[in-house]
Order: structure tokens, then C-alpha cells, then sequence
């Protein structure tokens, strides 16, 4: 069935509630429209779903969620009556119809006789995934579309473990996703169906969420004399991070100050061009209330709260939003440095990044001596990481972030936790209000000791159906004629994630990376620096990624602009 015919199928069929109705009728005369919505259906990655918020088979709507839900009952149906009893949490954002969808996925559950635990107030993705571990559910749905604009929407998936659904796990439930063709025929549970099934999270998970991160907290003596007095600005950007972080730095006795405007729960978050903290635009309505109060750091969450934007004041008394890498630099220097202090870093201590993120972390695990892991972009895979070394004991995890503005301290969770990212960041700056410093002046320290390192990515984005495919045979051409150099940068070797080799320039020496398959190639460039490319596996956009290594900040922006410029051409873009 063509496009055409999915559209006049879905604006016949008596089923369709009156909203999508009237909204498919409205594009009637747009074949673009109709052609984007109904012309491909929305895939179900490694995390999930996510796409624009509207009907069609290839948009987020209730029912490519219901069909979506279907497919997780079928496969948790197949794992026999205790895992339905377990059953799946489900926790949603302020996100527009993120409530709705939340309902949406627990009633499919309901009527699949699949016990439904929902939050019943928006919840981040650090509690959600919490939650399934406390919960002991077999699995767990988060209802966000992240830091992406306000049209967007999604569904990410979780497995027993609390980090993101496996591959495998979810290739199994993307085969029943695929068998079911009618999008309107979704179970619908029954009154006593609704009674026994879908619950409410019990209060007592937030209690002990807030318990197991307090545990987590490093500077009490710093946090008791400077905490109730300190000037730190915090905005949650409109989204589910404004309850728990507020609560947990109350916990640990840390006074900030909120941005009143921007703890609303607007689904247009009209107060920012996009909910994505790591712009400083983003950011713009806190830095201006730090200046009026003296503040030195601003910091804020995303819709789901599970990235940290951080942007601190320089000395030149101008604010300067700080890059996934350097909060992730900042917070890993400042929790080494704070258990070496006090005694309490572990023997097996191991730092875990994706291998986009910053080369900068290397040295500063190697002067506590600290082992250090790689792993592909998604934090599941650190999540790995952290279940592996819980069963077998070989290594204790302290940290582990990705450039993207993640971060994890604790095994509380297995995915990104802004919360426990913003009690770290405020009780940093009391740290060093403590001696004296502010985070900036540490940042220029940090870079003094290891060599400074300017790390960037860039996006291009692809538009249409085929923007997932185009992509992916971009990356592919690179590895037809390997890059040897980049401007007057040599390439020393490249990685193919994709099969998991890695190629020297020099002698042709093909070894083995030791990673999960992905489809990204990686330059590393003879003066130590990087360029890796890769599709988005959450967006249609290409992403390139810089980490130059240089003598000053000067010298790095002189040497990223021929890389870009040599990237861009190699790519024809």
C-alpha cells in the first residue's frame, strides 16, 4: 500500500479519534505532508522511538505508541507469567502529550494483562531507570524527546537492569512491532483490567532515590560553611528537573537560586528557542539573574533531566557556556581529587567515556591511577560497564560521561542523571569557594597540568525519508579510500567501528578494537588530536567530531578551523 492509500485508510476508518481526524484532513492538499507522514513508519532503534509529534505512521502519536507497547507486551509475554506480574514502570516528562502517551503505553499493558507501575507526576530518566531497579520490573518506558525542540516527542525503552534496552532485546521487540499492521487495533483494557494492572509508583522510590545520592556527596565540611550563603543559579528549564534537584541540594544543605520563570511546566518552553542546557542562549534567562545576584556558575537540566548544562564566569566577568567535555573534565578532577583527599578511592577505581568524548580524561586517570574504558556512543553501554564489574568484582565504577552533557556518579542508575550531576556541580563550587577558588580558575588549572585541548562536534543535517540511509552511506564511502591527512594533519590511524578494526597508516597493521559494532569511522591524527564521524542515532543528522591537542587555546582554534574545513571537504558537504 502506497502512501497515498495508508493516508485515506487512516482518514476513513471510523476508529480515528476526532483529533487526528480533523489534523489529517487539514493536509489534505499537501502531498508533502502526506508523503512525510504515512511514506515510511517510525523506526524503532537501540533508543527507541523519536520524531515529531503528530499522526501518520511516521510521527509520535498515541497510536504509534500503543503499537509500539504491543510489541514490548508481545516479547514480555513470551518471557512467561512472572515477568508480566514484574511488569514495566513508566515515567514521562513536560513534554506536549508525554502524560498521554504515558497512559496510552500503560492501558496497551493493562490489556495484555502486564502489570503497569506510573509515575504520577512527571519524573526524569534517572529516577525512571531507578525505579525499575528498586521496582524489580522487567522493564521500563520513558515518554521525552530529550533536548530536542518542542514539536518532538519519543519513547525510550529499559531493560530489567535499569540502563537502555540491549540490542538484542530490542531487535526481538522491533519483530513484533513490525507484525502489527493495523495501527488502530490496539487493545483496549477493560474497568476491572485498569483496577488490577496499572499502579502508582510508590512514594517510598523517591525516598530512597534521594537516599542512595546523598551517599554519593563528597564535600560535607564545604557544603556545611559555605552552602546556605552560596550564589549558584539553577534553572530547569521548564522541565522535570526542578522538584529533585531542588530537593536533593536542600538534602545536602545547598541554598541555589531557582529561575522562578522556568520551573512552569510549559510544553512550548516559550522561554527558550530550544530546552537544550549546553547552549548558553538556553541558559541566558539564569546568567542574567546571576549577574544581578553575583553568582560565579549557572546551571540547568533538560526536559528529562538527564544532561547538565553548566556555563560559569570568566575573568573577564563574562559568562561562558562550558562544553559537555569541560564539565565532564571539571567533575571527574573534582571527584578524584576528593576521594584521593580523603582516602576513599578505590584500588580498582575505572572511569568510563565514550570514545567521542575528550582526550583529556586519559592524563587525569592516569595521575590517580585510575583505569580508564572506552565504549561507543549510548550510555547503555556504560550501564554495561557498571553490570559487568558488579558481577564479577574486577573493577569499582566512579564516574563515567559522555560529551553530549551525561554524566553518572553512582550505580543508583544506568543511564545519564542530571540530578546527581547538578548536587555534584553545586557542591563543587562550594569546594572551592571553600579555598578560595571559583570553577573557572580551576578549569585554566587543569589545562595548565595535562596541555590544553579544544574538543567540538559539528551536525549536518539530512532531511526527507531517506535521511537515516543517506547518512549511514556517508560514513560508509569513508571507508572505501581512508583519509590520510587532514590539512597539514597526518592521519597515524582509523578506526572502522563497524568491524571493529583498527588500521595503522604507516604499516598497514590491522587489530582488533574490542567494541560493539557501530557504524562510525575515527581519525586519530599523529599530534594526538581526533576526528570521528557518525550518524545520530536519535536524529537525522551526520555528526562530526573534533579534539585538537595544542599549546593554547589560540594555537586550537587556528588548527580546528583546517580540520573542519579539510573534514567538510572530504565529505563533500
Amino acid at each position: 500500500m502506497g502512501y497515498k492509500q495508508t493516508y485515506e485508510s487512516w482518514l476513513s476508518d471510523k476508529r480515528l479519534c476526532s483529533e487526528a481526524k480533523s489534523e489529517l484532513e487539514n493536509i489534505k492538499n499537501d502531498k508533502e505532508d502526506i508523503e512525510y507522514r504515512f511514506g515510511a513508519e517510525l523506526e524503532f532503534g537501540t533508543a527507541g522511538m523519536r520524531g515529531i509529534i503528530g499522526y501518520g505512521t511516521n510521527m509520535m502519536n498515541v497510536y504509534t505508541v500503543k503499537r509500539a507497547t504491543q510489541g514490548l507486551a508481545e516479547f514480555i509475554k513470551k518471557l512467561g507469567a512472572t515477568a508480566m506480574q514484574r511488569g514495566v514502570a513508566i515515567s514521562y516528562d513536560t513534554r506536549y502529550k508525554s502524560d498521554e502517551f504515558a497512559s496510552a503505553a500503560a492501558e496497551v499493558l493493562a490489556a495484555n494483562g502486564i502489570t503497569a507501575y506510573k509515575f504520577s507526576e512527571v519524573h526524569p530518566v534517572p529516577m525512571l531507570s531507578f525505579a525499575v531497579r528498586e521496582l524489580k520490573t522487567v522493564a521500563g518506558i520513558m515518554i521525552t524527546a530529550s533536548h530536542n525542540p518542542k514539536q518532538y516527542n519519543g519513547y525510550k525503552v529499559y531493560g530489567e537492569d535499569g540502563a537502555q534496552m540491549s540490542p538484542e532485546d530490542t531487535a526481538a521487540v522491533v519483530e513484533y512491532i513490525q507484525k502489527i499492521t493495523d495501527y488502530l487495533d490496539s487493545p483496549s483494557p477493560t474497568l476491572e483490567q485498569v483496577r488490577k494492572y496499572i499502579k502508582t509508583v510508590p512514594a517510598k522510590v523517591d525516598k530512597k532515590y534521594y537516599k542512595e545520592l546523598k551517599k554519593l556527596a563528597l564535600s560535607k565540611k564545604a557544603v556545611k560553611t559555605c552552602g546556605k550563603d552560596l550564589k549558584l543559579v539553577y534553572t530547569p528549564v521548564h522541565g522535570s528537573g526542578y522538584i529533585p534537584v531542588t530537593t536533593i541540594l536542600k538534602k545536602i544543605g545547598i541554598n541555589a537560586t531557582v529561575v522562578e520563570e522556568q520551573t512552569k511546566k510549559d510544553t512550548n518552553f516559550s522561554t527558550v528557542e530550544v530546552p537544550n542546557p549546553e547552549y548558553k542562549e538556553t541558559l541566558s534567562m539564569g546568567i542574567n539573574l546571576a549577574q544581578k545576584i553575583g553568582a560565579t556558575v549557572v546551571f540547568g537540566t533538560d526536559p528529562d533531566s538527564d544532561r547538565l548544562g553548566v556555563a560559569v564566569k570568566n575573568k573577564e566577568g563574562e559568562f561562558e557556556a562550558l562544553s559537555g567535555n569541560q564539565v565532564g573534565i571539571l567533575l571527574l578532577d573534582y571527584i578524584l581529587t576528593r576521594l584521593k583527599e580523603d582516602g576513599t578511592l578505590p584500588k580498582n577505581a575505572a572511569v568510563v567515556k565514550s570514545f567521542v568524548t575528550t582526550g583529556m580524561v586519559k592524563p587525569i586517570c592516569q595521575k590517580y591511577g585510575v583505569t580508564l574504558f572506552e565504549t561507543p556512543v549510548g550510555f547503555k553501554f556504560i550501564g554495561e560497564k557498571i553490570k559487568l564489574w558488579e558481577r564479577d568484582k574486577s573493577y569499582t565504577y566512579v564516574f563515567g560521561f559522555e560529551e553530549s552533557c551525561g554524566y553518572l556518579r553512582g550505580t543508583h542508575a544506568r543511564d545519564k542523571d542530571a540530578v546527581v550531576a547538578s548536587m555534584l556541580c553545586a557542591e563543587m563550587v562550594c569546594y572551592y569557594t571553600s579555598i578560595g577558588k571559583t570553577v573557572y580558575q580551576r578549569l585554566q588549572e587543569i589545562y595548565s597540568e595535562y596541555g590544553y585541548v579544544l574538543d567540538c562536534n559539528i551536525s549536518i543535517p539530512f532531511k526527507g525519508l531517506n535521511a537515516m540511509k543517506e547518512m549511514n552511506a556517508v560514513v560508509d564511502g569513508l571507508k572505501v579510500n581512508p583519509a590520510k591527512e587532514f590539512d597539514i594533519y597526518k592521519v597515524s590511524s582509523v578506526r572502522d567501528y563497524s568491524k571493529n578494526v583498527k588500521t595503522d597508516i604507516a604499516t598497514g597493521a590491522v587489530s582488533e578494537i574490542g567494541s560493539p559494532l557501530t557504524n562510525c569511522v575515527y581519525y586519530e591524527l599523529e599530534n594526538g588530536s581526533f576526528i570521528c564521524v557518525r550518524p545520530s542515532g536519535t536524529e537525522p543528522k551526520l555528526k562530526i567530531y573534533f579534539s585538537v591537542k595544542s599549546r593554547n587555546k589560540q594555537e586550537a582554534e587556528e588548527a580546528l578551523e583546517k580540520m573542519q574545513t579539510a573534514a567538510k571537504k572530504l565529505l563533500g558537504v
